[in-house]
């Protein structure tokens, strides 16, 4: 069956194909924004154009600890305020490299990268200012009882603290009662929990069970290579991360809608 195709050219100096199916239906193509782009490519054209904060925001995506902390110097000599560089530059800049991961651009690494040039920006700027900026809120992370493998519990923690939270980091293996007490001392608005095994993430309903015995009833985000979401939909407070990258978001979500589970559930439970 023959098909016929338009194409125009626009004014930004890309193509737009229309697609003339045989129901007489009219398909757009943007040929320029289809066709393969660089990572860098598509982050250029997401980064701001304030000369001071472009620079900023490049060198997070980039990863370069030692170029953000120079465009951070630069824009604090012209009279910008430490702290309002954090809002303004260097979560802009995580703000691209997070579209961009969940638009599949680039991976996991990258993130991981920006974060630790995004942190080494948030210290550099409390250095500045003599002052802690002020965080959205606490979130208390552990790794199951009797589970030591904790690479996944480290990038929740450090893309969480990233996106604004402060983070009381329990470590790898630890124990249900000591989980209880941090979230009793703490008072996060959030627990997250990581397990690679399936022999350690029985530990989470225990959490889970402690948890309601003593009245709290704060989300439990768990996640990790035993876990799935049919296990987490078990327990009253779970919460089911896909990717450590949701961390962040369902921190957000709970800022902006509140600790509501079956909400959460609606929102990031996805099969």
């Amino acid at each position: 069956m023959i098909r016929d195709y338009l194409l125009l050219k626009c004014q930004n100096g890309g193509y737009t194909l229309i697609d003339i199916d045989p129901s007489g239906i009219l398909v757009r193509y943007n040929v320029k924004r289809e066709k393969e782009m660089t990572p860098e490519d598509a982050a250029e054209e997401l980064y701001p154009k304030d000369s001071m904060i472009y620079p900023i925001a490049k060198a997070i995506f980039e990863g370069e600890e030692d170029d953000v902390v120079e465009g951070l110097e630069k824009a604090i000599s012209s009279g910008k305020d430490p702290i309002s560089l954090i809002d303004d530059a260097l979560m802009v800049g995580m703000g691209v490299v997070t579209r961009l991961y969940d638009e599949g651009v680039i991976f996991l690494p990258n993130v991981m990268m920006s974060a630790d040039a995004m942190l080494e920006g948030i210290d550099y700027v409390k250095e500045k200012a003599g002052k802690a900026p002020e965080t959205k809120g606490k979130v208390v992370c552990h790794v199951a009882e009797g589970d030591v493998h904790d690479i996944g519990k480290n990038i929740v923690a450090a893309l969480l603290r990233a996106a604004g939270y402060d983070v009381v980091d329990l470590g790898r293996d630890v124990p249900v009662d000591e989980v209880i007490a941090a979230v009793e001392r703490e008072k996060p608005l959030m627990l997250t929990g990581t397990a690679l095994m399936t022999t350690t993430m029985y530990a989470f309903k225990e959490v889970n069970d402690k948890l309601l015995e003593k009245g709290y009833r704060i989300p439990f985000a768990c996640g990790g290579g035993a876990v799935n979401q049919d296990f987490v939909s078990e327990y009253e407070l779970g919460v089911y991360g896909e990717e450590a990258a949701d961390a962040a978001k369902i921190a957000d979500f709970i800022k902006a809608n509140g600790d509501n589970i079956v909400k959460l559930r609606e929102k990031f439970h996805r099969h």
